[in-house]
């Protein structure tokens, strides 16, 4: 630990963020400061519609004139059968996010944040590479 990294809380500083408690010593005759830490509070979750918001609007705004809205257009031009077309692709969608959360789930509880970050990172990266090598040899 380093220590300019550990901030300490003062007598009479109201302590509003979680910051080492210095307590006096009743050992011996001079005043000794003792620091001992002060468990960090458990990070607070987002509430719940927060959650939904963000994810609705993210995942709303990237599927917009993406591949599967085109393939739904025209499947149900094609079809003349628009409802039953849109309880297909619903259920597809519904299924493949429903994979996605699985999936994600499983991984958050056996690997790092870090290790995830950085994975995400080598893949998109890997496929970024792929395409530029498809556009420039293909």
């Amino acid at each position: 630990m380093k220590l300019d990294s550990a901030p300490v809380t003062l007598a009479g500083v109201n302590p509003t963020i979680s910051q080492p408690e210095i307590q006096e010593s009743t050992q011996s005759h001079l005043a000794t400061a003792i620091i001992e830490p002060v468990e960090d509070s458990p990070k607070k979750q987002e509430p719940a519609l927060a959650v939904f918001a963000t994810t609705f609007v993210t995942i709303f705004l990237a599927e917009i004139g993406d591949k599967t809205q085109l393939s739904t257009l025209l499947m149900s031009a094609e079809s003349h059968s628009p409802w039953v077309v849109f309880l297909g692709s619903g259920a597809a969608l519904i299924t493949t996010s429903l994979l996605g959360v699985l999936l994600g789930s499983w991984v958050s509880k056996r690997f790092s944040p870090k290790t995830l970050d950085k994975s995400a990172g080598i893949m998109l990266l890997f496929i970024s590479l792929t395409l530029f090598w498809d556009i420039f040899h293909g």
